[in-house]
């Protein structure tokens, strides 16, 4: 689909104040590689001691932003502030960042591996308390080749950590894990910020960030399309209830009320007062066999917003 054009201010070696709160900021931040424009202006702030959350389908462009606001990447435009300044000096001691793909040492037990990844900075998280927050006492010896992937994700959570950063990266760090360990790596993450870490998060799972985030920007073709805090978004977008029944469960001869919707062979009726709906379905002779009734989630703005799930 063919966008509007957005004015992008050139970067300035003088940045503007930014507000007292915002531990990282990007600016108007543009990415070109060649024949794609993979970021298109983007802009927002992180408060100190909040996850906020970055949401697109695959090639919306949030790890490149992400990469952009870990130094990794250099801007084609825009600019990112930490502390108020451009990045500098002492901004890679303050960070740590779990990539959606981390290599780590053959041969090399996972102690050896905190040993390793710690002599990296001058300052250092204490080992034995990264130990008990990261649950890596059991398997400390245990060579990295043979863990799963829960541990291994514990073991790149904890080398994030070593050098007790006030600014976790996490790409998409539950990919790929089963249920319960998405669930108990997500105890992980809020004891973290209970700590008093900030936690910028990619992720394509809408529970993980309904859960863990306090602000989330939603981003497609580059650009964010809608930010705020999760269920505000929600709210603002959506009715109270959703009532939901197969599209055969609906009378042939009966229009669909304006405040219905046809998707997925389902029929969905948004409504702050469910039970008049419900008499108007038992009125109209609907199947109501199969019907149900929810609460629109952040997975229902998100494919309203993007029209995906994931894009490949």
């Amino acid at each position: 689909m063919q966008r509007d054009p957005v004015s992008i201010p050139a970067a300035s070696s003088e940045a503007a104040p930014a507000a007292p709160d915002l531990l990282i900021e990007a600016r108007a931040l543009v990415k070109h590689f060649p024949g794609v424009k993979a970021v298109d202006g983007i802009g927002f702030g992180v408060r100190r001691g909040e996850c906020f959350g970055l949401l697109g389908p695959n090639g919306a462009g949030k790890t490149t932003t992400l990469e952009m606001l870990e130094g990794i990447q250099q801007p084609t435009a825009g600019q990112v502030l930490f502390r108020g300044k451009p990045l500098g000096e002492g901004f890679r001691e303050a960070i740590g960042i779990q990539f959606q793909a981390t290599a780590l040492q053959d041969f090399q037990s996972v102690g050896e591996s905190l040993t390793m990844f710690a002599r990296l900075y001058q300052h250092t998280a204490d080992r034995e308390e990264l130990i008990r927050l990261c649950n890596l006492r059991e398997i400390l010896s245990r060579d990295t080749r043979k863990l799963s992937g829960g541990q291994r994700q514990r073991l790149l959570l904890a080398i994030a950590l070593v050098n007790d950063p006030d600014l976790v990266f996490l790409d998409e760090p539950t990919t790929g894990l089963d249920p319960q360990s998405r669930r108990n790596f997500w105890g992980l993450i809020e004891t973290v910020r209970a700590r008093g870490k900030t936690v910028l998060l990619t992720t394509h799972y809408m529970e993980e960030a309904q859960r863990l985030c306090d602000e989330i920007a939603i981003v497609d073709h580059g650009r964010i399309i809608a930010q705020g805090a999760p269920m505000a978004l929600v709210r603002e977008h959506f009715a109270a209830a959703v009532v939901r029944l197969p599209a055969d469960a609906w009378p042939a001869d009966e229009p669909l009320p304006d405040y219905a919707t046809r998707a997925d062979n389902e029929i969905e009726l948004h409504t702050d007062d469910v039970p008049p709906v419900l008499d108007y379905l038992e009125r109209i002779g609907a199947g109501l066999t199969a019907l149900r009734v929810e609460t629109p989630s952040l997975e229902d703005l998100f494919l309203k917003l993007t029209g995906h799930s994931l894009r490949a």
